[in-house]
């Protein structure tokens, strides 16, 4: 491996900007490559393995909790060791354990080594964040973030087809050997291409403890907590749809499931392009804040919206009025989350690795707690996912009038570092 570049010369990376980008946005698409394209193999793994249902299961479980849990430990990492060793580090075990995972000859093994797959491959989630607040500042960092979500924003959306044309040529194991090739291809583009970005000057020195001691000064930046908790709370609201949409769209409102393909992908088209608005048209006209809150006031709008026609007050609805409202939620996400992320690492170039190690584990970890709420009174209503989209998003609401307080004027210490 040749050696870091020395200096890390900024300016030459702001120029490789759609290098840059196209690294950035293969590293944060790989994490839900992982989770989706094996989906439609599920069935054939509970064959194969001689396994129940409910223990395949688990490797989504094993796999997203190492998502959660990894980037706690790599953003840290990331601040004391610079940002391209702990991402090799993190993308090489992502590849041994993958290739495990092809040959795995038990659910047991393949869950522990989906939970190693996770753990690494949140190194590209954290790290990705990071890189990006290490380069840009203000509205640039905010029209990076939704140029990112736009290649983030389609990976969940194609990951499953290409799962499905995979399984046309080989097994279940064949969609591991693939993920394993784009894992091996992006580590090397990550060795040839991603320069450093963090400078030697500014890297933390300590341990654990200092690591400990940032992520509690962090927390304690009132400011900074209200974007983290109220952007957690808006994924969450997309958790409780993702996890919901197949069963309110197929088995309540009776659609094929072509339709809810047709559906789902319309609604992830609607986030993609609300993203792109609010990167190239609405940040430097508007304020960051005034972006997010309209974000926030759209979806909890379309939130009490669903929960009222779910619930009956306009009587029996259609699937069409639901999936509107579905709709209208979901494309306000692409306010609602780039700004979230770029309002808060503007706080913390200090320590932009664990900020964005709090901010990634904490959205992975509410979402996965909102979302088996959804099924909590049974498969023939979807009050359930309507009650919890709206208390995600009003208590978001909550979080960003509360905590953040937008209203005051904080041009100046809003650039600031804050420090444990």
């Amino acid at each position: 491996m040749p050696a870091a570049p020395g200096p890390l010369a900024t300016d030459s990376a702001r120029r490789a900007g759609i290098l840059v980008t196209l690294v950035l946005g293969g590293l944060t698409a790989l994490p839900p490559l992982s989770m989706d394209m094996y989906l439609p193999a599920l069935p054939a793994v509970t064959d194969s393995l001689h396994a129940p249902a409910a223990t395949v299961q688990l490797t989504l479980t094993a796999c997203l909790t190492g998502m959660a849990l990894g980037q706690l430990v790599v953003g840290p990492m990331s601040d004391r060791w610079g940002r391209r060793k702990p991402l090799l580090l993190g993308m090489i075990i992502y590849v041994v354990a993958t290739a495990i995972c092809a040959f795995a000859p038990s659910a047991e093994l393949l869950i522990g080594f989906r939970l190693l797959q996770g753990l690494a491959g949140a190194a590209g989630i954290v790290i990705s964040r990071a890189v990006v607040r290490d380069l840009y500042d203000g509205m640039e960092m905010a029209r990076f973030f939704s140029t990112l979500m736009l290649i983030s924003g389609v990976a969940p959306v194609i990951a499953p087809v290409i799962g499905g044309q995979v399984l046309r040529f080989t097994d279940w194991r064949g969609i591991f050997v693939v993920l394993t090739a784009v894992g091996v291809l992006l580590t090397l583009i990550v060795w040839k291409w991603l320069h450093e970005t963090l400078p030697e000057e500014e890297r933390h020195t300590g341990g654990i403890g200092e690591a400990l001691r940032t992520m509690r000064g962090l927390l304690a930046d009132r400011v900074f907590t209200g974007y983290m908790i109220a952007g957690s709370l808006a994924f969450a609201a997309l958790f409780a749809y993702v996890s919901a949409s197949p069963f309110v769209v197929q088995e309540i409102y009776g659609a094929s499931p072509q339709t809810f393909s047709l559906l789902f992908g319309i609604n992830s088209i609607g986030l993609i392009t609300v993203g792109q608005i609010n990167g190239k048209v609405l940040v430097g006209r508007i304020s960051l804040d005034k972006a997010l809150g309209l974000g926030l006031a759209v979806i909890s709008l379309a939130a009490v919206a669903l929960l009222l026609m779910t619930s009956g007050v306009f009587g029996d609805v259609g699937l069409l009025p639901v999936a509107t409202g579905l709709f209208v939620l979901m494309s306000a996400m692409g306010l609602a989350m780039p700004n979230t992320n770029a309002q808060a690492l503007m706080r913390t170039k200090h320590a932009a690795g664990s900020a964005s190690a709090l901010l990634g584990t904490t959205s992975f970890l509410v979402g996965a707690i909102a979302s088996p709420l959804v099924g909590i009174a049974g498969e023939q209503t979807a009050v359930p996912m309507a009650v919890v989209q709206v208390v995600c998003a009003l208590s978001a609401v909550a979080c960003f009038l509360g905590l953040c307080r937008p209203w005051q004027n904080r041009g100046g210490p809003q650039d600031q570092p804050t420090r444990g």
